[in-house]
């Protein structure tokens, strides 16, 4: 993960939240994240198509 930039970190961060992709998946994105700086605290958005 060290090897994708920022913003290709966040962009598919929000396409793991949009295709409802594993919950282990998505909090492995979300632990880079925090190691970036890019997420603070427990965010994520929730689908109201659920």
């Amino acid at each position: 993960m060290e090897q994708l930039s920022d913003d290709l970190l966040v962009e598919a961060y929000e396409k793991a939240i949009q295709l409802e992709l594993e919950d282990d998946f998505v909090t492995l994105i979300e632990k880079e994240l925090r190691k970036r700086s890019l997420l603070m605290g427990n965010y994520r958005p929730v689908s109201i198509s659920r």
